[in-house]
């Protein structure tokens, strides 16, 4: 059996702003009082990226704009970003956690996976090996983790969400019905905001019902995704920790296009998406990189700006893939508002070695063999020699970004 770590740090930016403060002299940890890292400290813009545990007594919630914060707590410290500094940290955590495996893969800037197994030859049993883990990263860079150990990346980064901060928790299967079934279904890792009410409308309030319900029932509501979504509330996940030397330097891929229309239905902003997802994935290939995180980013008439992301256990590059998950993501963000502009952005890349054929994720082989072959002939004999079918007499692929080219005048 397979020993995973997820390691998260405490309040990642206020954290590591606070240490900063502490080294350059500071009196005062922040970390100790009502605080938050947000925006321009000298006028009442801008909005939360991170709040200290007291300030959380005030029902200062991450995401909210920075007036508010203020509302609820006139003397909330408020610290500006420093994204040079959350960078340098996140790096030298990254460099410690690989002394202890030579499979540590980066979730997000404050989170990653390291696989354990084998090492408890060299650190000891998975509990004694987290302590020690945790122990060195407080001694050495001053901010506390959670770590989370399971048999997969799944069930570590759950336990790792239980209880913090500073916290080692296990969450094997057998501890599910424990600590994991009686959860709130929103609780569910990749389970977001629209998701929850469907579910609950179906009946399913906890992740143990979720883990119950008939997966062919999931599957009729929520097709591919149902069946990820039952496999796993109970624990399944066959998703391996990459190599840590398996990450490379270029940080994303992304397009995105200015539409000359205002877009109001929902199929055609999925034309639009998939013209896009075209050329992200095909950059992916290209690169022979995958991606373990799609974002996309949609600008209103009105030019009011918002995205959403969802970070994947296991990495795609297959045009369909990234374009079925595109989708998700927007019916998630979408709030109805005619839109001008959209994007898509792959991040957290990985090489294309990093791929496998998961028993929970769709079967994308035959697709992406498909997607190979066009863009070999592409490549040969041009971009327009091979167009899908969706695009003939209406959205051509958005092969280089900027406005997008329509062959007909939209009604």
């Amino acid at each position: 059996m397979r020993t995973i770590f997820h390691i998260d740090v405490n309040s990642a930016f206020l954290s590591w702003s606070a240490i900063q403060m502490l080294r350059e002299g500071g009196m005062l940890d922040i970390r100790t009082v009502p605080s938050a890292v947000a925006g321009d400290s000298e006028s009442r813009r801008g909005i939360i990226l991170a709040k200290s545990t007291p300030a959380k007594k005030y029902g200062i919630v991450t995401g909210e704009p920075k007036g508010f914060a203020l509302q609820k707590c006139p003397e909330l410290i408020c610290v500006p970003p420093d994204f040079a500094l959350y960078t340098r940290n996140s790096e030298e955590m990254f460099r410690l956690l690989s002394n202890y495996s030579d499979r540590v893969e980066p979730f997000s800037i404050d989170e990653g996976f390291l696989d354990y197994t084998g090492m408890e030859l060299l650190f000891g049993p998975p509990l004694e090996g987290a302590k020690k883990i945790k122990e060195h990263i407080k001694k050495e860079l001053g901010f506390t983790v959670n770590i989370g150990i399971s048999c997969n990346k799944l069930l570590a980064k759950m336990a790792g969400e239980l209880e913090k901060p500073d916290k080692i928790i296990t969450l094997y299967p057998e501890e599910l019905a424990e600590k994991l079934w009686p959860l709130p279904v929103e609780e569910m890792f990749m389970v977001g905001r629209k998701t929850a009410p469907r579910l609950r409308k179906m009946g399913i309030r906890t992740i143990g019902e979720l883990a119950r319900y008939p997966v062919i029932l999931l599957e009729k509501e929520f097709k591919s995704y149902g069946k990820l979504l039952h496999a796993y509330a109970n624990g399944l996940d066959d998703t391996v920790v990459a190599q840590a030397d398996a990450v490379q330097e270029v940080k994303s891929i992304g397009n995105s296009t200015t539409i000359p229309y205002d877009v109001e239905e929902r199929e055609e902003a999925y034309k639009i998406l998939l013209s896009l997802a075209e050329t992200v994935s095909m950059r992916l290939r290209g690169g022979k990189v995958c991606a373990r995180e799609i974002g996309v980013v949609i600008k209103t008439t009105d030019f009011q700006v918002y995205s959403h992301q969802t970070k994947l256990l296991n990495a795609i590059d297959c045009t369909n893939a990234v374009y079925e998950t595109a989708k998700r993501i927007f019916d998630e963000a979408w709030k109805k508002e005619p839109i001008r502009h959209l994007g898509i952005r792959a991040g957290h890349l990985c090489g294309d070695e990093c791929i496998q054929l998961s028993l929970l994720d769709e079967d994308w082989t035959k697709e992406k063999q498909a997607d190979i072959a066009m863009d070999e002939i592409r490549k040969k004999y041009g971009r327009e020699t091979v167009v899908r079918s969706t695009f003939i007499g209406g959205i051509e692929p958005a092969y280089g970004g900027g406005s997008l080219k329509i062959n007909h005048l939209k009604k």
